[in-house]
């Protein structure tokens, strides 16, 4: 009995062992997506035979591995698609290199130990992964649900049909949560998912994998390159993504542009709404923006795309007017509402976000609930956390035919705390300075000398 228990565990240990083996050994230029696949207890995977270091899946072949993997037999499938994957965050955060307690992926790791069969490809083309979502409905024969570990709990399952469940991971990285944090959190999702499963007695197949890489490096190009030449290792490329653009009658007149636009309702998981605002082919609308010449409003309506909060909409009201102090027109960012199940949160911008008329207004972090420069006016404001990451916005004097922001006034004032600090320092010092050089001139030697020789010397009291 204990070395039947001894056996099993070291298969479980090399079977993960062969996973990071497997991402270690390929690499490549193209940026491929890595793909994960094991099956519960009741379902087993044929055996395939490894991809060759190197070798990059096709939309063919993965269509292949699907249709021997799920045969013909009813399938219940867990779909992890996170939006961006690379093999890099599993050599990067997944203590290969022995500092286990420190990986990001327990649960993933977990699960493939206790698996009984897997199949990993290391290097799936990007078209490849983005088309697994739908090539799974094609086999399956079923629409994909989105769930998440909440929903799960009151869905019965049933062993006997096709059932494909998408949770869906996000991968981004904002001011306050790294890479790692946010790759440990989708692994927490996928352990709640997967003791849900199991406390549920349904067998089940699961797969890991992303849309997109996680890190996208460019093919060198050939084009004037002899054969003996050689060329350096290509930097990463961020794909930056134009600002959103408000157009009246009478041209452009809002701008606005975010590295991440998250929202979370009462400390649930951050949603990001900036692929869905500035990705080309978005589901956000504008319908109700307006703007004239003291006022502006941008509406961005996400209609039903933002489950459960059917329906959301973010609104940013700005106004000008001019300031005879600075003799010049001074435009604010009055409100921020937040719309969702017909009820709306709404915050006070103007005591921070704020930027002459002919600028654009930039901020690292806008937030409200650290140093916060959105803040609460109605009672469900505080429900809601905002997070906005590298915001800019501009709602005035936009030239006819730019596509950039004006000159940018930003949130971060010239005297940070850093600079006070050295200030006072230096202050206090220069005081202690001028206080010891005072003390020094105050300083009175003697001018007479007593003679023992001679009479003692006599002071006066007026002296």
């Amino acid at each position: 009995m204990a070395g039947s228990e001894s056996s099993s565990k070291m298969r479980t240990k090399m079977a993960f062992i062969a996973l990071l083996f497997a991402l270690l050994s390929t690499g490549s230029c193209s940026s491929p997506v890595p793909l994960v696949m094991w099956s519960s207890e009741g379902y087993t995977l044929p055996q395939h035979a490894s991809p060759a270091a190197g070798h990059i899946i096709s939309h063919v072949q993965l269509l292949a591995y699907l249709n021997s993997a799920l045969g013909s037999a009813p399938h219940n499938v867990l779909l992890f698609l996170q939006d961006k994957l690379s093999k890099d965050d599993f050599t990067r955060y997944g203590g290969v290199f022995g500092n286990k307690q420190d990986s990001a992926f327990p649960n993933l790791e977990s699960a493939l130990q206790s698996s009984s069969s897997l199949l990993v490809l290391p290097a799936l083309s990007w078209l490849g992964a983005s088309a697994v979502p739908s090539l799974l409905q094609e086999k399956l024969g079923v629409s994909p649900l989105s769930v998440d570990p909440d929903t799960l709990e009151h869905l019965h399952l049933n062993a006997s049909g096709n059932t494909l469940l998408v949770i869906n991971l996000p991968y981004s990285s904002g001011a306050y949560l790294s890479c790692k944090d946010v790759l440990r959190n989708n692994d927490e999702v996928i352990g709640k998912v997967l003791s849900i499963m199991k406390a549920q007695s349904v067998p089940y197949v699961a797969i890991y994998t992303g849309l997109k890489p996680s890190r996208v490096i460019e093919e060198p190009s050939l084009i004037g390159q002899s054969s003996m030449s050689r060329s350096l290792l290509q930097a990463v490329v961020d794909e930056v993504k134009p600002p959103l653009m408000f157009n009246s009658t009478r041209g452009p007149c809002i701008m606005l542009w975010a590295q991440n636009l998250n929202v979370s309702f009462s400390d649930k998981e951050w949603i990001d709404l900036g692929p869905s605002t500035f990705a080309s082919g978005g589901s956000v609308s504008t319908s109700g923006s307006f703007c004239n010449e003291t006022n502006s409003q941008l509406v961005l309506d996400y209609g039903s795309s933002v489950s459960p909060y059917n329906p959301f909409r973010l609104i940013f009201s700005m106004s000008q007017r001019r300031y005879p102090v600075s003799a010049r027109n001074w435009f604010t960012l009055d409100t921020v509402e937040l719309v969702f199940n017909t009820q709306t949160a709404t915050y006070n911008g103007s005591h921070g976000i704020y930027a002459p008329a002919e600028y654009s207004f930039h901020c690292q972090n806008v937030n409200n609930f650290r140093n916060a420069l959105l803040v609460p006016r109605t009672q469900n404001a505080n429900q809601w956390r905002i997070l906005f990451t590298d915001f800019q916005i501009q709602g005035f004097s936009i030239l006819n035919g730019t596509t950039d922001f004006s000159y940018a006034s930003d949130c971060a004032g010239f005297f940070t705390p850093g600079i006070w600090m050295g200030l006072i320092t230096s202050l206090l010092m220069l005081l202690i300075l001028t206080y010891g050089l005072h003390m020094i001139m105050q300083l009175r030697s003697m001018d007479r000398f007593d003679d023992p020789k001679g009479p003692s010397i006599s002071v006066p009291q007026s002296e």
